[in-house]
């Protein structure tokens, strides 16, 4: 294990034990009872690991799929494009991807791809599409809009992220896994952070199951609340991710796989740039791409204001629990969490960083829900 991943004097680096052990406490709470087969957790601060337990079916050398947790990663790939004075805010896509401006999307622009306000989040694309070009681009041809670019606000599970894979790779002249690895995991010192997994590793990766009953349409309207839309997240595309050749691909919205030791140390360099040598983004670039940007907007399903800057969601105001943070988060946390339930954030004004994985995808959205605001709550306090 580098010595990155080496756990320090949690009160060395500004952490309370006895907090840590209700966070741990509450992190295992649902393995224990056998809900979940194994979950992972860390906490960084001052740039090192205050935490790093797993739980289950699993140990520390274990790695996890991160589903949307994925966003950031990609997002903070095109930070640096835009840092490098490669990539522009207000570019049209088109004009970057010919192939993308037919159907209507000429209008669409790089920062609504950013905002998922680009007006095509449910353009399909398959997997393995990626690393044949013809299909790939045929697929951008195909896309339509589902309302006009810049208008609202609704969640694209992968194809926006599709789209700013592509704008790296044209713009850096490096294939997007390849950029992910020398530019972002291996300056930050984190080996394990993967997007992309080499065929080598699938043996440590915990595989994804489905555990728990789905609520049906009766229980969302007994408990008053609105039922989630059907999307391509099925339990069948979280299922693809056990097969290697998925998981290979690196699907830039939702299919890095890593540890919560990596995810907490990740988000320490979108707090602090990296540290020495590995330092990776400047100030400004940070300040730039962790500024909400979605101004008014409202997620459609709660009717709550988004949060959102550039592919990361800021916690913002009291109903931060919608944006998968805890309520002991402040208002400038940021992060973006995953299927079922990982969560990753980062917190400026205690300088924390969390990371949780598991491989139990619970079928319940609300028991799920409250898990990562519980958890997020008792790590969201861990400083001394």
């Amino acid at each position: 294990m580098s010595d990155r991943k080496t756990v320090v004097d949690p009160q060395a680096i500004g952490l309370a034990s006895e907090r840590l052990d209700a966070l741990r406490e509450r992190a295992r709470q649902e393995v224990d009872q056998g809900m979940l087969p194994s979950a992972q957790i860390a906490v960084a601060r001052n740039g090192r690991l205050g935490l790093f337990e797993t739980f289950g079916d699993a140990d520390n050398d274990t790695l996890y799929c991160i589903f949307s947790s994925t966003k950031a990663i990609t997002s903070a790939a095109g930070w640096l494009v835009i840092q490098d004075g490669k990539l522009d805010l207000g570019e049209r896509v088109a004009d970057i991807v010919p192939e993308f401006g037919s159907n209507g999307k000429e209008g669409v622009t790089v920062e609504q791809l950013f905002l998922h306000t680009a007006g095509f989040p449910h353009a399909p694309f398959r997997s393995l599409d990626w690393d044949d070009a013809a299909r790939r681009l045929e697929r951008y041809r195909q896309w339509r809009l589902n309302w006009p670019p810049g208008s609202r606000f609704e969640y694209h599970p992968t194809s926006s992220m599709w789209m700013i894979a592509e704008l790296v790779e044209r713009r850096s002249g490096t294939e997007f896994r390849q950029f992910v690895r020398e530019r972002i995991a291996l300056p930050l010192g984190l080996p394990d952070l993967f997007v992309g997994l080499p065929e080598d590793r699938n043996a440590a990766v915990a595989e994804c199951v489905h555990v728990g009953e789905a609520l049906t349409s009766e229980d969302y309207a007994r408990l008053g609340l609105p039922e989630p839309p059907v999307t391509e997240v099925t339990e069948d595309a979280i299922l693809s991710f056990n097969r290697p050749e998925i998981r290979a691909v690196g699907v830039p919205g939702g299919g890095a796989v890593t540890t919560a030791a990596d995810m907490a140390l990740f988000y320490q360099g979108l707090l602090h740039g990296g540290a020495g040598e590995g330092r990776v983004w400047t100030d400004e670039t940070l300040a730039m791409a962790r500024t909400v940007r979605s101004a008014d907007l409202v997620d459609p399903m709660y009717g709550k204001p988004v949060h959102r800057a550039l592919g990361v969601i800021v916690a913002g105001d009291e109903d931060r629990n919608y944006r998968g943070f805890g309520h002991s988060n402040s208002e400038l946390a940021f992060g973006h969490g995953g299927a079922g339930g990982q969560i990753a954030w980062a917190d400026p004004a205690t300088g924390i960083s969390f990371g949780y994985c598991t491989n139990g995808h619970d079928r319940n959205p609300l028991r799920q829900g409250r898990r990562g605001v519980s958890i997020s709550n008792r790590a969201a306090v861990c400083a001394a």
